[in-house]
């Protein structure tokens, strides 16, 4: 095996370097390729302060993505304060002797023990192991920013879901299942389907009105999606994510619903009555069908 590690958040498009170079090293080889991920956080283990630390990727989407980038194996680890106690020296043996490694490719921030050497201090233990060791080259950046998860979590808590999908190499999407909600949509000319995500810990970007791509029932629609706490209906609302689908009115109570956000609208706003939201929300529909 030609092993790559680490948690992968979002597999952005520096991850997507390292795996491209993990496939490629592999098949010169002849070997196989494995990526050996994680599962919960470390930071939601070890940092009380993050456990509510929201995240990129689902581990289903976060398989897939790498499973589609051409990786012939991936192997999710459970990430306990137990198993973050190893050493780096203990990590790349239990590499070798459970997956059979012989080579190990290192980001050029990798730290894989709690001994927290740095990345020349990882790759001369490895060495030291029999392990042939690959580095892997600087992170890339978009308009300046190094390209991180931290940073396009940020980004997409600020609703700059375009600047996210630069760094993600892909737009960014929710995942979940419709529920029923207060139906007021319906009454003013917006159904909506009510979203409730399947991964409680996925990221859901900041307060607003976006257009958005939608996948239900077969279907590849495009639509309007509402994430806040609806301050015109009442105060105190929970927050929801509801979505107006354009041209489409079944019910698709308790069915599969995917979507992608293509990009920002504007932002939550309380409006005096009904009236006054029902004429933004036409606005809203026609910048969208603009796109």
């Amino acid at each position: 095996m030609v092993v790559a590690t680490g948690f992968f958040d979002g597999v952005h498009v520096g991850h997507r370097l390292v795996i491209r170079q993990l496939v490629e090293a592999a098949a010169v080889r002849g070997d196989e390729s494995m990526v050996i991920t994680f599962w919960p956080h470390p930071r939601n283990v070890l940092q009380k302060e993050a456990r509510s630390l929201r995240l990129l990727t689902t581990l289903q989407e976060k398989k897939r993505m790498l499973q589609e980038l051409g990786v012939d194996h991936v192997e999710v680890l459970p990430f306990t304060k137990d198993f973050s106690a190893m050493t780096t020296q203990e990590y790349l043996r239990m590499l070798m002797e459970r997956f059979g490694a012989k080579t190990v490719l290192l980001g050029y921030d990798n730290r894989v023990g709690s001994d927290a050497m740095n990345p020349d201090q990882v790759a001369v233990t490895a060495e030291d192991l029999g392990l042939e060791v690959i580095r892997t080259a600087m992170v890339p950046s978009v308009e300046g920013y190094a390209v991180s998860s931290t940073k396009i979590r940020n980004l997409l808590e600020a609703g700059d879901v375009q600047g996210a999908a630069s760094m993600l190499g892909y737009d960014y999407s929710l995942h979940g299942v419709v529920v029923a909600g207060n139906r007021i949509g319906r009454t003013i000319g917006f159904p909506t389907a009510n979203m409730q995500l399947y991964e409680p810990l996925k990221l859901v970007p900041g307060n607003g009105v976006y257009f958005v791509k939608v996948e239900t029932v077969g279907k590849s629609l495009f639509g309007m999606c509402n994430i806040g706490h609806r301050p015109t209906v009442s105060a105190g609302n929970a927050r929801t994510i509801e979505t107006n689908i354009f041209g489409f009115d079944e019910d698709i109570y308790g069915l599969d619903i995917r979507i992608t956000f293509l990009r920002k609208i504007r932002d939550e706003v309380r409006f005096a009555s009904l009236d006054e939201l029902k004429a933004q929300l036409s606005r809203d529909r026609d910048s969208c069908l603009k796109y």
